[in-house]
């Protein structure tokens, strides 16, 4: 099963990249306008780390992401539910957006990550913990958005300091 979850997290953050550097790529002559998307959507969330602790698993499952962008300015606010079978991590977020082609941002934040199950793992551990971002979206179409992001959960895991990364893609639609 450890296979299985690292595999899958190989593949889904292998995935990200190279839908973000394909679109990335054919963009490349546009002018670098980025994308003011606001989104919601929906995807896989996979957790690569564990702290050695009995039940601290990596753990797959999935996200809700969101972003709501703020006119004429180059941060948006985010909110993210990465959930497991047993619980969720709800984490709001606030990023620094940068355009990198015509409709694609790469972008970096931070947050923090409240579980409402404390002890039950998530894809991003199982306490309550600061959260730092990196990802990048593409705006496809009218209404379609693609993402893709990692989230590191700083001293996530309960009895002990270690830290948690997860990985998650997902495609949202625009309002």
């Amino acid at each position: 099963m450890k296979g299985l979850l690292k595999n899958a997290a190989m593949v889904m953050s292998t995935a990200s990249i190279l839908a973000v550097s394909a679109t990335m790529a054919a963009a490349q002559d546009a002018p670098q306008k980025g994308t003011d998307a606001s989104y919601v959507g929906g995807g896989i969330s996979a957790g690569v780390t564990h702290d050695g602790q009995p039940g601290n698993s990596a753990t797959f499952g999935g996200n809700i992401q969101g972003r709501l962008a703020i006119p004429n300015v180059p941060i948006s606010a985010r909110g993210a539910v990465l959930f497991s079978s047993e619980t969720s991590a709800i984490m709001p977020i606030v990023s620094y957006d940068i355009p990198v082609a015509n409709n694609v941002n790469v972008y970096v934040g931070g947050g923090y990550s409240f579980v409402e199950r404390d002890g039950k793992s998530t894809p991003l551990g199982n306490r309550n913990a600061p959260v730092v971002t990196v990802g990048g979206e593409a705006h496809l179409g009218s209404n379609i958005v693609v993402y893709g992001d990692g989230k590191w959960g700083i001293n996530a895991y309960q009895n002990s300091q270690g830290d948690a990364l997860s990985f998650q893609a997902g495609m949202g639609y625009r309002f």
